[in-house]
């Protein structure tokens, strides 16, 4: 874990006649792409047969002309792109899940993480059931799927599942009739839902992939809420409404695209008060703000803007490289740094620089930057981080799940600044990650900042566990000799 990794990207299609779904999922992937690059897959739902494709790698690299065409027209089409938190990122893990029960078939797309899916699966297992992927994903299908066999429609058996389902989750089901999307009663993450002029109706984790299939936003889904889609409309479940919300304030601060409209509140503007409050906190003497690329960028302008500093451009990125956490291992990862990133020296020699980024989590990635930075003739480097420091784990769905890897849990902000090689270091205060979108501070999970966690947290993780239980013995230090 160099930095962090994000959230999956989900992703579905209800048209009112047969068309090209297939590729409407292919565009959207495209725009979700920044909350998964480990894998992508989509299915194609025709009169009830489901065609799927998937396989790890990006979704230019999943997809060709040619299984897009195999995937053929339908009416339906559901698609998903991944990163792991629960469950590790082989091509067995990809999704979506297609299930055949008794009743029929169903696909589902999750984004999220369950608290209680370790629970859930033993109890699963003693009963019989036979998992074939290391991901909760599948222990939601399964659920879903066992509710399903004794309850007369889909969506009462999604609604009974959601009873038993504790942690973070939106997840998109397609059956051979409906589509469905649910979000877990405190709204860890984002899903919302609009139509396109064809009188399709779209679901998608953020309102970016709306805009790119040509789809205008309705709304966001509530917390709690089940939306199902057929060929009457949307009919609304709000049965598990009610809870208080906490969204994911990382949404806003890294994960969601800029351009996205989570909960009718833009993250652009987000990121930009973020920068805003950075300057209110770090009134730094300097030349010239940059934003480390993409993510940092916003609230480097917010930065600029408030303290009067002049914005500058510090890197050029090259555009065909992903995040830098893809990369196996630390050398690796260094290296995509230097590929990934180039320094502008004209912009930054000779000069004081306030360097943003959006969060320092090992602090390996920032050094590295601080020090090309450096090399291109700064005279004085300060970080500022544009979310607070990260000190508790995430079970919710960001890949936070230990302490160890955490700088800000080992170390003071003068030690950081020592390891990273800047002058100073600074992070967003805590207080004001609630008012980023102007609200009155209520409505956000923080926990990974401040520890308070909205639901009871598990013992273990369900990514250790299941990681050890899938690993080859020979690789299983508890079976070794």
């Amino acid at each position: 874990m160099a930095e962090i990794h994000e959230e999956c990207g989900v992703f579905g299609i209800f048209a009112p006649q047969k068309q090209d779904v297939a590729s409407t999922a292919y565009y959207a992937l495209f725009a979700l792409q920044h909350r998964g690059q480990e894998s992508a897959g989509i299915v194609v739902n025709d009169d009830g047969v489901l065609r799927t494709y998937k396989d790890t790698g990006l979704v230019n690299d999943v997809f060709t002309a040619e299984t897009l065409s195999r995937l053929g027209e339908g009416n339906m089409a559901i698609g998903h792109v991944r990163y792991s938190t629960t469950g590790s990122g082989g091509r067995e893990n990809a999704q979506p899940i297609v299930v055949n029960h008794l009743k029929g078939n169903m696909a589902l797309a999750h984004n999220g993480n369950l608290v209680n899916a370790s629970e859930l699966r033993i109890e699963l297992e003693n009963e019989g059931s036979i998992f074939h992927t290391t991901s909760d994903s599948e222990v939601i299908s399964y659920i879903i799927t066992k509710e399903r066999v004794r309850r007369r429609s889909i969506e009462e058996a999604v609604l009974a599942a959601m009873e038993r389902l504790h942690g973070a989750y939106s997840f998109i089901v397609m059956s051979p009739s409906k589509l469905i999307a649910a979000r877990d009663p405190h709204g860890f993450h984002p899903l919302c839902y609009g139509v396109r002029a064809d009188g399709s109706y779209i679901v998608a984790s953020e309102s970016c992939a709306l805009d790119a299939v040509g789809a205008t936003l309705v709304r966001e889904l509530d917390a709690g809420e089940m939306l199902v889609f057929t060929k009457d409309g949307p009919v609304s479940d709000r049965t598990h409404c009610g809870k208080s919300k906490h969204m994911c304030v990382f949404e806003y601060l890294y994960i969601a695209r800029p351009d996205s409209v989570i909960e009718g509140k833009s993250v652009h503007e987000a990121r930009k008060q973020a920068g805003r409050f950075l300057a209110e906190r770090y009134p730094i003497r300097a030349d010239i703000v940059v934003g480390v690329p993409d993510s940092g960028l916003d609230a480097a302008y917010g930065y600029a803007e408030a303290s009067g500093i002049p914005y500058g451009i510090g890197f050029i990125k090259n555009k065909y490289i992903g995040r830098t956490f893809i990369a196996p291992g630390q050398a690796a990862r260094e290296d995509k740094v230097r590929i990934k990133l180039n320094v502008l020296k004209s912009a930054i020699e000779g000069k004081r620089v306030i360097l943003v980024d959006d969060s320092i989590v090992r602090g390996t990635t920032c050094a590295r930057i601080v020090k090309m930075l450096r090399g291109a003739g700064a005279t004085e480097v300060h970080l500022l981080s544009s979310a607070p420091a990260f000190l508790n784990p995430c079970y919710y769905g960001t890949d936070i799940d230990s302490r160890d890897n955490l700088i800000a849990c080992h170390h003071t902000v003068s030690e950081i600044a020592a390891i990273i090689g800047a002058d100073s270091v600074g992070y967003l205060p805590l207080e004001k990650v609630a008012l980023l979108t102007g609200g009155d501070g209520t409505g956000f999970c923080s926990a990974c900042f401040d520890g308070n966690y909205p639901t009871e947290i598990p013992s273990e993780t369900m990514k250790s566990r299941f990681e050890r239980w899938a690993r080859p013995i020979s690789e299983n230090p508890k079976f070794k000799k």
